[in-house]
Protein backbone atom coordinates (compact mmCIF):
# COMPACT_ATOMS: atom_id res chain seq x y z
CA UNK A 1 0.00 0.00 0.00
CA UNK A 2 1.23 2.80 -0.97
CA UNK A 3 1.32 6.16 2.43
CA UNK A 4 -1.44 7.70 1.10
CA UNK A 5 -3.63 4.87 0.56
CA UNK A 6 -2.79 4.06 4.90
CA UNK A 7 -3.39 7.56 5.76
CA UNK A 8 -7.12 7.52 4.43
CA UNK A 9 -7.35 4.18 5.67
CA UNK A 10 -6.23 5.39 9.37
CA UNK A 11 -8.06 8.70 9.15
CA UNK A 12 -11.23 6.43 8.11
CA UNK A 13 -11.11 4.12 11.13
CA UNK A 14 -10.45 7.17 13.50
CA UNK A 15 -13.93 8.37 12.13
CA UNK A 16 -15.63 5.35 12.77
CA UNK A 17 -14.75 4.96 15.89
CA UNK A 18 -15.56 8.84 17.04
CA UNK A 19 -18.96 8.11 15.32
CA UNK A 20 -19.29 4.91 17.64
CA UNK A 21 -18.23 6.53 20.96
CA UNK A 22 -20.57 9.64 20.17
CA UNK A 23 -23.28 6.55 19.70
CA UNK A 24 -22.78 5.08 22.70
CA UNK A 25 -22.12 8.56 25.08
CA UNK A 26 -25.32 9.97 23.33
CA UNK A 27 -28.25 7.28 23.64
CA UNK A 28 -31.53 8.02 21.90
CA UNK A 29 -34.94 9.51 23.09
CA UNK A 30 -36.69 6.36 23.87
CA UNK A 31 -33.89 5.77 26.74
CA UNK A 32 -33.36 9.07 28.03
CA UNK A 33 -37.21 9.48 28.59
CA UNK A 34 -37.59 6.42 30.45
CA UNK A 35 -37.56 7.69 33.33
CA UNK A 36 -36.83 11.05 35.17
CA UNK A 37 -37.93 10.21 39.05
CA UNK A 38 -35.64 9.11 41.64
CA UNK A 39 -35.80 5.74 43.37
CA UNK A 40 -37.07 2.85 42.77
CA UNK A 41 -39.96 1.93 41.03
CA UNK A 42 -42.68 0.26 43.35
CA UNK A 43 -46.18 0.20 40.97
CA UNK A 44 -46.65 0.40 37.14
CA UNK A 45 -50.55 0.61 36.25
CA UNK A 46 -50.81 0.13 32.69
CA UNK A 47 -53.62 1.37 30.41
CA UNK A 48 -55.37 1.27 26.87
CA UNK A 49 -52.53 3.78 25.43
CA UNK A 50 -49.64 4.17 28.12
CA UNK A 51 -48.63 3.44 31.74
CA UNK A 52 -48.29 5.44 34.81
CA UNK A 53 -45.00 4.22 36.59
CA UNK A 54 -44.71 5.40 40.11
CA UNK A 55 -41.59 5.33 42.11
CA UNK A 56 -40.75 5.88 46.04
CA UNK A 57 -37.58 6.88 47.72
CA UNK A 58 -37.16 8.38 51.60
CA UNK A 59 -40.71 9.00 51.99
CA UNK A 60 -41.31 10.98 49.00
CA UNK A 61 -43.44 9.14 46.11
CA UNK A 62 -43.08 10.28 41.91
CA UNK A 63 -45.18 9.21 38.95
CA UNK A 64 -44.74 9.69 35.47
CA UNK A 65 -47.20 8.94 32.57
CA UNK A 66 -45.17 7.14 29.29
CA UNK A 67 -47.10 6.71 26.20
CA UNK A 68 -47.41 3.35 24.01
CA UNK A 69 -46.44 5.67 21.41
CA UNK A 70 -43.50 7.87 22.74
CA UNK A 71 -42.56 10.84 19.69
CA UNK A 72 -45.86 11.48 18.40
CA UNK A 73 -47.34 15.17 20.59
CA UNK A 74 -50.61 14.16 22.02
CA UNK A 75 -52.32 14.90 25.41
CA UNK A 76 -50.88 13.48 28.59
CA UNK A 77 -51.37 13.89 31.91
CA UNK A 78 -50.38 12.85 35.55
CA UNK A 79 -51.85 13.23 38.68
CA UNK A 80 -50.61 12.46 42.18
CA UNK A 81 -52.18 12.95 45.72
CA UNK A 82 -51.05 11.40 49.53
CA UNK A 83 -53.98 11.60 51.53
CA UNK A 84 -54.80 14.67 53.56
CA UNK A 85 -52.55 17.07 51.00
CA UNK A 86 -53.48 19.12 47.99
CA UNK A 87 -52.90 17.40 44.62
CA UNK A 88 -49.64 17.68 41.93
CA UNK A 89 -50.75 17.26 38.33
CA UNK A 90 -48.85 18.20 34.96
CA UNK A 91 -50.95 18.22 31.81
CA UNK A 92 -50.77 19.07 28.58
CA UNK A 93 -49.37 17.99 25.13
CA UNK A 94 -46.29 16.08 25.08
CA UNK A 95 -43.77 13.35 22.82
CA UNK A 96 -42.41 11.31 25.52
CA UNK A 97 -43.75 11.65 29.04
CA UNK A 98 -46.64 13.62 31.22
CA UNK A 99 -44.20 14.66 34.67
CA UNK A 100 -42.63 14.00 36.95
CA UNK A 101 -44.63 15.02 39.91
CA UNK A 102 -43.86 14.26 43.30
CA UNK A 103 -45.38 14.16 47.00
CA UNK A 104 -43.81 13.67 50.18
CA UNK A 105 -46.47 11.11 51.51
CA UNK A 106 -44.38 9.30 54.20
CA UNK A 107 -46.04 6.51 55.27
CA UNK A 108 -49.79 7.95 53.58
CA UNK A 109 -52.01 6.40 51.10
CA UNK A 110 -52.07 7.72 47.36
CA UNK A 111 -54.52 8.62 44.74
CA UNK A 112 -52.57 8.02 41.07
CA UNK A 113 -53.96 8.95 37.82
CA UNK A 114 -52.73 9.11 34.34
CA UNK A 115 -53.71 9.16 30.72
CA UNK A 116 -52.64 9.57 27.25
CA UNK A 117 -55.15 10.68 24.66
CA UNK A 118 -58.51 8.87 25.26
CA UNK A 119 -57.21 6.44 27.48
CA UNK A 120 -57.36 6.70 31.12
CA UNK A 121 -55.49 5.16 34.23
CA UNK A 122 -57.27 5.84 37.80
CA UNK A 123 -56.76 4.01 41.10
CA UNK A 124 -60.61 5.21 42.13
CA UNK A 125 -58.75 5.36 45.67
CA UNK A 126 -56.71 5.29 48.24
CA UNK A 127 -53.54 3.11 47.63
CA UNK A 128 -50.45 1.97 49.78
CA UNK A 129 -47.32 1.62 47.95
Amino acid sequence: MKSGAIRRLAEGLAVLAVAGMLAVAAPGHAHAAASSCEGRKVRSFPFSTGTVEVYKRRGYVCAITLPKRPGVRQYMRVYLRAYGLLPVEDADKYKYRAGPVTVHAGQRKVWVKGQVGRGKYDSDGWIRL
